[in-house]
């Protein structure tokens, strides 16, 4: 059995405004439901790239559990790991987009089928030769139990020899930061690739300076952190350095999943060894394609394609 990624976490449907300017506050039209959640988008996004992933999530026994379930399948990801809990219904969000390209959410998750993943139903099956575990603090913000689940989660994949890949993805709508500090301390110690943005990572720490904050966060462990700063490109640290890398100039359709087709981008990048600079021109070229369609999966780049725009100069 070759290696495999797993990704542990919500997946739910979006509705989103159909153009900018539309606040939730408002009557008026959506367009959806589409496939997303994070986890999930990360987990397409990583088979696009070409690796195996296998999904652990929660969807309800309803239509959009449906729509879930057959995406994830269509994209050749083992979904085997979807519980399908009682009573309850699939997960879904809200989006508005501002003029400012801000974006406004209305979650109904915490006690959907996406807040009741459970550690106990989890396969240990699942981590058979993993060579990766990714998760997403929005996964973590949802409940105990679920916090409980990828947890479990990490440690099934330690046990295995697996590394842990985990993106911050701070959600105020579902978690305060102040408690997100008490939460992810111990994801975040685990964590041998982290994935925030600047301003999650200053949050988290209470530093309001770039590189101090990283060396929070990293410690003195051994672990690649990686700020995704956008159109702007990245910053890795990794061995007591600092890599600056540019971004892709592309015309923007939809920013969600962006920073998700990053993360795989990354992972995979990591898991080919390359040098650190391919490694994040790849991610960079993966977030700028993902944010040239609408629908928060539809972005999600092939190999080929990262591959031909990370070899554009910059």
């Amino acid at each position: 059995m070759s290696q495999a990624i797993v990704v542990i976490g919500e997946a739910l449907v979006e509705v989103m405004r159909p153009s900018a300017g539309m606040p939730l506050d408002q009557e008026g039209t959506f367009s959806g439901p589409f496939a997303s959640g994070a986890p999930a988008i990360f987990a397409v996004a990583a088979a696009r790239l070409g690796y195996p992933v296998r999904f652990i999530g929660s969807v309800g026994q309803d239509a959009f559990g449906r729509l879930l379930r057959s995406r994830l399948q269509r994209e050749g990801i083992d979904a085997a790991g979807l519980q399908t809990p009682l009573g309850v219904a699939t997960g879904v969000a809200f989006v508005a987009y501002a003029l400012d390209g801000s974006r406004e959410f209305v979650f109904h998750l915490r006690h959907s089928a996406a807040g009741a993943l459970s550690a106990e139903q989890i396969s240990p099956a699942a981590f058979t030769n993993v060579s990766w575990l990714h998760i997403s603090g929005s996964t973590l913000a949802l409940n105990e139990s679920c916090q409980a689940a990828c947890w479990r989660a990490v440690e099934l994949t330690k046990a295995a020899g697996g590394r842990v890949s985990f993106d911050p993805n701070l959600r105020p709508e579902l978690m305060a930061v102040e408690q997100a500090r008490t939460v992810f301390t111990r994801f975040i110690e685990a964590a041998d690739l982290l994935v925030p943005t600047a301003s999650e990572a200053q949050a988290l720490v209470g530093i309001a300076d770039d590189d101090q904050a990283a060396r929070v966060l990293v410690g003195n462990r051994d672990k690649v952190l990686v700020y995704k700063r956008g159109a702007a490109g990245c910053s890795v640290y990794a061995g007591g350095k600092r890599l600056d890398v540019p971004g892709f100039a592309v015309q923007e359709v939809d920013p969600t999943g962006a920073g998700d087709c990053f993360n795989a981008a990354f992972l995979v990048g990591l898991e080919e060894r390359w040098p650190l600079e391919q490694v994040a021109r790849f991610a960079c070229a993966a977030g700028a394609l993902a944010v040239t369609k609408q629908g928060p999966m539809e972005g999600a780049p092939t190999r080929k394609e990262a591959e031909k725009v990370s070899s554009i100069p910059t």
